[in-house]
């Protein structure tokens, strides 16, 4: 028996997950679920796939941080978030990093997740 809190299964993989791997699928399924596309859950996900294909620039940057703040928060209740940094790769792809803590524990917790075309 494991003392790990949280299992669940690799959306991938069909392998048994636990924890840390359990919340970073939760959180990458609620940023690129577009609100609206789950039938019977219409509030589910974020508004980050709006936001997608603007010009990258520091208002969307603000925005995107305000849409993944808002969306972690209301759905993913086992974290508290710190710090929220969208990053432009070269291949105008974008990636968040989440900094914060586990709320059952107090841990710190550092999560990055791709964003559009992963």
């Amino acid at each position: 028996m494991t003392s790990d809190k949280y299992s669940g299964m690799n959306r991938n993989s069909g392998w048994h997950i636990d924890d840390i791997d359990h919340i970073r699928q939760s959180i990458s399924d609620i940023l690129t679920t577009p609100q609206g596309t789950r039938v019977m859950r219409r509030d589910y996900g974020s508004l980050v796939s709006t936001l997608i294909d603007q010009p990258q620039n520091p208002a969307l940057h603000l925005k995107m941080m305000a849409a993944v703040y808002g969306a972690v928060m209301r759905w993913e209740p086992r974290v508290t978030l710190n710090a929220i940094s969208i990053t432009t790769q070269a291949d105008g792809k974008m990636r968040v990093d989440l900094t914060g803590s586990r709320t059952d524990s107090d841990n710190r917790l550092s999560l990055s997740v791709p964003l559009g075309g992963q």
